[in-house]
């Protein structure tokens, strides 16, 4: 099917520039350059070593130092362990099959460790991640098999099929949900093969989600897949989900390190289980045999080398009566499992990389490449999709990739082919109604409205929700370095402007009770500009647990009392860059839950009508304030 075609040869450009992008960043760099990109960690140390099925061996490893740098090492990554004594590489590579805080543990295939382990320094390198990739294209191929064998889920999704649905005799209704809500799950629960719950910032999608699954699991008795791209969007579910008496079963390792999240996880209900006594006495009769037959030198004749050999085969003979334990304690837990819960590309673990699902449920879904979401999709009889294409988009590292069709989601492609299955939730709990408008009016057709509980919400008396400051004229200019753009001056008047703010403040709340702050930049470059600046303002360290620093796309999902955006371009050229990209901006400008403040040059921001017209928004709303107004 050409539909499947095109979706390859785009992932195939996309695989090669991430490849490229990859090696760029490790093939000439050092160390301690691949360290602070978060590809590696060193030094490292060898915490425990344990015997795997069949011929694998399980290294547990510790970070022994730079513990606040951000790292990429994920569950099922492949990485490299190496040593650097005597300035000669030895290396091994292995799978990443737990991460967590400072230490991780990585599956090699081998019996023991090589010598060169027990000498130098020890490092681990991030591999470039061809997993996810043959992940991605073993689903299109089978896409494209089943396509053609008249497959009425992927019939519609492709477009080739329209979407039905049944008529309920009974409606699901809850004082707990609004109308939008309830509508959302009478949909989920009547579509044949497709539902989308469409939730711009703020309107409880989560919330819905979470009900929906309890409503199918309660009256249809199925066992249902919940899958978002990352892992921390999994983490939020799982622990909603489990909350609700769920039996929930995670499949991969949490980002979020929390004892109630690792309870969720396969390794945790494994280790929990009436099997696991056995297997613990069988991997202790199989490591001693190991343990014996290491015992060997290299040098040694023909009766010890049949006797090592001896003691390796018994050791593997066990670990083959492990290997089947282990399976029906698995095979037990799936069973047992109401919801099961994994990112897109874990939807393919080996635990039920054959298992079907009547329902199928991708939250996100408009922040994943539509490659990946037919991964789990394929297991489905019917899919449930929810996100929001007008919030960030998936991360795509090829221009041309992008340009031909990758950038645009398979959430986005089925809004547009399937209104019928769509239900926009419109009532938002999180903002000011001030705050709301200019986005619900660009991105929602002005169908949003503020809940009486936050529509008039406010951190002071008389305060106004929104305010933009003009630093046009100000001779803020910007300074790029590399691909990003900072502004020292925007960034000093900012921590100025906030500095004022927070001393009214302080004579409403305590530093208990102190309003969460959120500062958000388009560039990583003026994050760092504002960091180094923060450390010469007491007045606001005071209240540094109080205020997060960073990106645009690290702030989706999260809410702050107060936000400040500042928006970093001046120019006479009037070159905003990565600020076209107005989906981004309506993730920040949605984040304040009572105080939202942008701070930019409307000279150079007006080449844009988005900017042009959210300045004459603020200005019909008195919250419009030149810069010079506070110098």
């Amino acid at each position: 099917m050409d539909y499947f075609k095109k979706l390859v040869d785009l992932l195939k450009i996309e695989q090669e520039e991430d490849r490229r992008s990859y090696l760029k960043l490790t093939e000439s760099a050092s160390i301690n350059e691949r360290r602070n990109n978060g590809l590696s960690w060193y030094p490292i140390a060898i915490k425990g070593l344990e015997t795997g099925v069949g011929d694998y061996l399980i290294v547990e490893l510790e970070r022994t130092a730079h513990h606040d740098l951000p790292h990429h090492f994920r569950f099922g990554a492949t990485a490299m362990l190496f040593s650097n004594h005597d300035a000669k590489q030895d290396k091994i590579d292995g799978i990443i099959t737990f991460q967590s805080g400072n230490r991780m543990k990585v599956t090699f295939k081998t019996d023991e460790l090589p010598d060169w382990s027990r000498n130098g320094k020890l490092g681990i390198d991030l591999l470039f991640d061809d997993n996810s990739y043959k992940e991605m294209f073993a689903a299109l191929d089978k896409a494209t098999v089943l396509s053609n064998e008249n497959n009425q889920l992927i019939d519609v999704l492709t477009g080739q099929k329209q979407a039905s649905f049944n008529n309920l005799e009974k409606p699901y209704i809850s004082p707990a949900l609004n109308e939008k809500q309830q509508q959302a799950v009478n949909k989920i629960f009547d579509a044949n093969e497709l539902a989308i719950v469409h939730g711009p910032p703020g309107t409880g999608k989560t919330t819905t989600l979470v009900e929906a699954i309890k409503t199918l699991i309660r009256e249809k008795q199925q066992q249902i897949l919940v899958l978002a791209p990352s892992n921390t969007a999994v983490d939020l579910l799982s622990a909603k989900l489990f909350k609700q008496g769920l039996k929930v079963l995670r499949i991969g390792n949490p980002a979020r390190v929390s004892e109630e999240l690792m309870s969720l996880t396969l390794d945790a209900q494994v280790a929990r289980h009436i099997g696991m006594k056995q297997i613990r006495e069988l991997k202790k009769q199989a490591n001693a045999f190991r343990d014996m037959a290491h015992q060997y030198k290299k040098n040694f004749g023909k009766a010890e080398r049949e006797q090592r050999k001896a003691l390796f085969k018994e050791a593997h003979d066990i670990m083959q009566i492990v290997s089947k334990t282990e399976q029906y304690i698995i095979n037990d837990l799936i069973e047992g499992a109401q919801v099961i819960t994994a990112t897109l590309v874990g939807s393919n673990h080996y635990t039920i990389s054959n298992a079907q699902f009547e329902t199928v449920v991708v939250d996100e879904a408009a922040q994943a490449l539509e490659p990946a979401n037919w991964i789990p999709i394929l297991k489905a009889q019917k899919v449930v999709l929810a996100g929001d294409h007008c919030q960030l988009p998936p991360t795509i590292k090829s221009i041309e990739a992008a340009k031909n069709g990758l950038s645009t989601t398979l959430f986005e492609k089925c809004v547009q082919l399937h209104p019928e299955a769509v239900v926009l939730l419109e009532e938002q709990y999180r903002m000011n109604e001030y705050i709301m408008q200019y986005s619900s009016k660009v991105f929602y057709e002005g169908r949003l409205k503020a809940h009486n509980s936050v529509a008039k919400q406010l951190l002071l008396p008389e305060d106004i929700a929104l305010s933009f400051i003009d630093t046009a004229g100000c001779g803020f200019e910007e300074k790029q370095k590399g691909t990003s753009s900072s502004n020292p001056e925007e960034a000093a008047f900012l921590l100025q402007h906030l500095t004022t703010f927070t001393q009214v403040l302080s004579h409403y709340y305590t530093k208990e009770t102190f309003p969460n702050i959120g500062i958000i930049f388009p560039y990583k470059e003026q994050i760092s500009e504002l960091k180094n600046q923060l450390t010469q303002v007491p007045e606001l360290l005071v209240y540094g647990n109080k205020i997060a620093i960073n990106t645009i796309d690290s702030f989706q999902g999260q809410e702050r009392d107060i936000v400040y955006i500042s928006l970093v371009r001046s120019n006479r050229a009037q070159m905003i860059g990565f600020l076209s990209d107005i989906r981004r901006m309506n993730v920040a400008m949605t984040r304040a839950k009572k105080k939202l403040v942008v701070i930019g040059d409307s000279a150079t921001l007006s080449m844009l009508p988005f900017y042009e017209n959210f300045i004459s928004y603020t200005q019909s709303l008195n919250a419009y304030q030149s810069a010079w107004e506070f110098m």
